[in-house]
């Protein structure tokens, strides 16, 4: 444990300030500033000697956390960070991105507020960079056999650098221009700014990872072609796939998609050109209030956009964990981003019934009425619409499954919002593989991580016959209980 006394001396959860709301919306710099650093050994030294720590059950990749919360404490950046990255490739988006399920079960959650785990997390990764500590862990010896994982997202580049450092020669295919993925072109800056994705590439391919852009597989190169190269390969292809929004008036201009918002304003901050959707001086509405949600709502307020609302379906979340969602649990509780923070309206139990045009066919406003509760579902109910001033619209309703007609004619199979795959993440045709979002769904960066991981080990005992890549618990394991 770090400091024996710790938890007893030190009960206020103390995170890094902030920059001004004012000031961050100036620009889409990261909004979190450094911590002082006595204050963050205080909140290291608050990690208890709980016996049995649940924080490990609760992070998906299983992250020594106890371990290296005490080598914080004491100091010791080296041997912290290589706690870290025995478990995770890429500490820098997860403690950025991650929602830390692993709080959710800190033992010291039970009476008081949580460890710190994220930060200490990511302060760990920053430092270790900082001091030189993160260098390429070149291969000793070449196996010999190749890879092509396809998909370049926090799944596709986890499982690439294990099966590298595995000693295979492996090549990661990405359609978009640059590598990242959603990492790259759905975050935006405020929350990751992509020097942190630039920094781990640049290790990834001292290592000897290749990486080929530009590239989309199923489209510029057939899948039966790529296979015929390669002795394995991986599909991470992530759940691009938007939810529908399927109310009249859904074609009118100034409707769109989240991404197609979020992508163009990242490729603008890279200092590309092209088309932007611009909230500037405009009323925006966001439907749904997830991540994505979120997202939209920094970004249109750095544009500057008259009034930003965000709608969600569903009743507004306690403050406190409710009764029906225990420790050790991840609850469902009302969660201020820091997006919200910085402005705009936040709308519970709203149900879109259309979107009102004018003349020229642009959406003028969002027709909402109260939703309700019935044995058929959510609807909304009848007699509580109301018009909503409204000439962006942005549908950040989640994703439903991975992109596949390609896939499908090649061979794989769409079981539910993921495609089909085995408990060792194969499929049924030979040598090809399923990480990510791509076989479990829309799910978290720490998820897709610990996919990538798992099916590096499961692809190397493939090529191998055995492996000593380490595998973390995955989905197919928490879903028989093991």
């Amino acid at each position: 444990m770090a400091d024996p006394t710790g938890f007893l001396t030190v009960r206020e959860r103390e995170l890094p300030p902030k920059r001004p709301v004012p000031v961050r919306l100036l620009d889409h710099r990261e909004i979190q500033e450094r911590q002082d650093g006595a204050a963050f050994i205080r909140q290291a030294g608050r990690c208890m000697d709980c016996g049995v720590p649940f924080c490990h059950r609760g992070c998906p990749l299983g992250n020594l956390i106890p371990e290296f919360n005490d080598a914080m404490w004491r100091g010791q950046t080296e041997r912290a960070s290589e706690l870290l990255h025995a478990t995770n490739n890429f500490p820098e988006f997860t403690g950025r991105a991650c929602p830390a399920p692993c709080e959710d079960s800190c033992v010291l959650g039970i009476n008081q507020p949580a460890v710190t785990i994220k930060n200490v997390e990511v302060t760990i990764i920053d430092r270790a960079f900082e001091d030189g500590l993160v260098t390429p862990q070149v291969p000793e010896r070449m196996s010999g056999r190749t890879v092509a994982v396809v998909g370049s997202g926090p799944a596709g580049l986890a499982c690439a650098q294990q099966l590298t450092r595995a000693g295979h020669t492996v090549v990661v295919y990405e359609r978009e221009d640059r590598v990242g993925g959603l990492l790259r072109y759905g975050i935006p800056d405020f929350k990751l700014e992509k020097h942190h994705i630039d920094r781990r590439l640049r290790q990834m391919r001292a290592e000897g990872t290749r990486f080929r852009t530009g590239v989309h597989v199923g489209v510029d190169l057939s899948w039966e072609d790529l296979a015929a190269r390669v002795d394995a390969v991986v599909v991470c292809t992530g759940a691009v796939v938007p939810r529908e929004l399927a109310v009249p008036g859904r074609e009118l201009d100034g409707v769109h998609f989240a991404m197609d918002y979020l992508v163009p304003v990242n490729r603008q901050q890279a200092g590309e050109d092209g088309p932007v959707i611009d909230a500037a001086g405009r009323h925006v509405v966001v439907i749904g209030g997830g991540d994505t949600g979120s997202d939209c709502v920094g970004t249109a307020l750095r544009q500057g956009a008259a009034s930003v609302t965000s709608l969600a379906i569903g009743v507004q979340p306690p403050l406190e964990r409710p009764d029906d969602q225990p420790w050790p649990t991840t609850p469902r509780v009302f969660e201020v981003s820091t997006s919200h923070e910085e402005g705009g309206e936040r709308r519970f139990l709203a149900s879109t019934v259309r979107a009102v045009g004018d003349a020229e066919g642009r959406v003028r406003a969002l027709s909402v009425a109260r939703t309700e509760y019935t044995d058929a579902g959510r609807v909304p109910q009848a007699g509580t619409e109301e018009e909503i001033p409204a000439d962006l619209v942005l549908i950040a309703m989640g994703f439903t499954g991975p992109e596949t007609p390609e896939l499908e004619e090649w061979g794989l199979e769409l079981s539910g919002r993921a495609l089909a795959r085995s408990a060792d993440y194969s499929t049924a045709l030979p040598g090809v593989f399923v990480a990510g979002d791509a076989g479990r769904g829309q799910s978290l960066i720490v998820w897709a991580i610990a996919e990538g991981r798992a099916a590096a080990a499961a692809v190397d005992r493939h090529l191998m016959g055995e492996t000593a890549l380490p595998a973390p618990v995955t989905a197919h394991d928490q879903a028989i209980g093991v």
